[in-house]
C-alpha cells in the first residue's frame, strides 16, 4: 500500500484498534484474577460499558468507531482462521458415528428450531439467520462467518453477538446447578455443555467445574460442533448464489454484486483458510509450541474483535427495538440446552 494512501487509513483506525487492544489486556487481566468469568464475555461486557458510559460513549460513537468496527469484522475473521487449529479431525471421529449424528442432529434441529422462531416473533430474516446461527453452532465466529458469506451489513451483527455473549455467560452459571439434580456424571455434564453451549471459552469455564473428565469430553463435543461451521456457511452460500442467479436473469441484483461485477465466492477466503488449519491440526504438522502460540493469537484476536462489536451496542436502543430478540435468544438457548441434555444421556452411557 503506497505511504500516502497508508497514512491516512492509520490515522482513522488507529484510535479504535488501540482502543480494542487496550480493553483486550484488560480482559484478560481480569480473566486472570477471576478464571471462572471467560476473558470473550469480559470483552464484549467492556465493550458494552464502553458504549453507554457517558464519557467512553462519545469517543466509541465518533473518532474510534472506523478502527472499532474493523477489529470486529477483519479481526474476527482472523480469529476464526486460526479457530480450525484447535480441531483435529482425529478426536472428532473418535467419538463414534452415534455420537456424530446426535451432535449433527442437535445442531441443525435448534438452527431449524431458533429460525422458525425467530421469524414467529417476526424478526428480519437476516437477523433470525445469524441468531441461529450463532445459537446452534459456535458463537460470535459462526455469526462473523455468516454474516460475510450473506453479505449482511456489519452493523446488524452487532446484536446477535450480543445476545449469543450474554446467553452463554448465563449457561456457566446456570448448568453447574443443575447437574446434581438431574443426576448427571462429570463425563455426561461435559457432553451436554459441549452439546449446548455457545462459545468454546464458554465451554471451558462451564465445564470445568465438573472436573478434567468432564472438560475433555465438552471440549471435543463443541468442536464438532465447530467443524459444522463449514459445510453449514458453504450451504448458505449456495443458497444466495441460486438467489443472486434467479435475480441477475431477472436484471434486479446488483446489491450483492462486487466492484467488478462478479459475485462474491461462496465460501469466503477466511473459511478456506479454517479448513487448512482444520487439515494442518488433523495431519499433525503443527508442532505443540505452535498450537499454544496460535490459540493465544487466536484468544486476543476475538476478545479484541468482541469488545469492538460490543462497542457499538446502545443499551437504550436495544430496550427499545431488540425485545423480541431477546425472547428469540431465550427460547434458543433452551431448545440447545434441552436438545444437548438428550444427546448427552444418549451419547454417555
Amino acid at each position: 500500500m503506497p505511504y500516502k494512501s497508508f497514512m491516512p487509513r492509520l490515522s482513522r483506525l488507529g484510535p479504535g484498534v488501540v482502543l480494542s487492544i487496550a480493553a483486550t489486556g484488560l480482559a484478560f487481566a481480569i480473566h486472570a484474577v477471576f478464571p471462572a468469568i471467560p476473558a470473550m464475555t469480559l470483552a464484549v461486557a467492556l465493550g458494552l460499558l464502553s458504549a453507554n458510559i457517558p464519557g467512553t460513549a462519545v469517543l466509541t460513537a465518533g473518532r474510534a468507531r472506523p478502527g472499532l468496527d474493523f477489529a470486529g469484522k477483519h479481526l474476527m475473521r482472523a480469529g476464526i482462521v486460526l479457530l480450525g487449529l484447535k480441531v483435529s479431525l482425529g478426536d472428532v471421529l473418535g467419538l463414534g458415528w452415534l455420537s456424530l449424528l446426535l451432535i449433527t442432529g442437535v445442531v441443525l434441529v435448534s438452527f431449524v428450531g431458533t429460525y422458525g422462531l425467530a421469524r414467529l416473533l417476526r424478526l428480519p430474516g437476516e437477523a433470525a439467520l445469524l441468531i441461529a446461527t450463532g445459537f446452534s453452532i459456535c458463537g460470535a465466529s459462526a455469526i462473523g462467518a455468516m454474516a460475510a458469506v450473506r453479505r449482511i451489513k456489519h452493523q446488524d451483527t452487532v446484536l446477535p453477538v450480543a445476545l449469543v455473549t450474554l446467553c452463554g455467560t448465563l449457561a456457566i452459571g446456570v448448568l453447574p446447578l443443575l447437574m446434581h439434580p438431574l443426576n448427571l456424571s462429570a463425563e455426561r455434564f461435559g457432553a451436554w455443555t459441549g452439546a449446548s453451549v455457545h462459545d468454546v471459552g464458554q465451554v471451558v469455564a462451564t465445564a470445568q467445574t465438573a472436573g478434567t473428565s468432564a472438560l475433555a469430553i465438552a471440549v471435543v463435543v463443541k468442536l464438532t460442533r465447530v467443524v459444522l461451521l463449514a459445510p453449514i456457511a458453504a450451504t448458505a452460500g449456495v443458497h444466495q448464489r441460486i438467489i443472486h442467479v434467479r435475480r441477475r436473469s431477472n436484471g434486479d441484483d446488483n446489491e450483492h454484486q462486487d466492484s467488478d461485477g462478479r459475485f462474491p465466492p461462496i465460501v469466503p477466503l477466511f473459511v478456506v483458510g479454517f479448513l487448512a488449519m482444520v487439515a494442518l491440526r488433523s495431519l499433525d504438522w503443527v508442532p505443540g509450541t505452535g498450537l499454544e502460540i496460535a490459540a493465544a493469537v487466536q484468544d486476543i484476536l476475538l476478545a479484541t474483535a468482541l469488545f469492538g462489536l460490543g462497542s457499538a451496542v446502545r443499551v437504550r436502543t436495544l430496550i427499545h427495538t431488540g425485545g423480541c430478540a431477546v425472547l428469540v435468544a431465550l427460547g434458543s438457548w433452551l431448545l440447545i440446552a434441552s436438545l444437548g441434555l438428550g444427546a448427552a444421556w444418549i451419547m454417555i452411557r
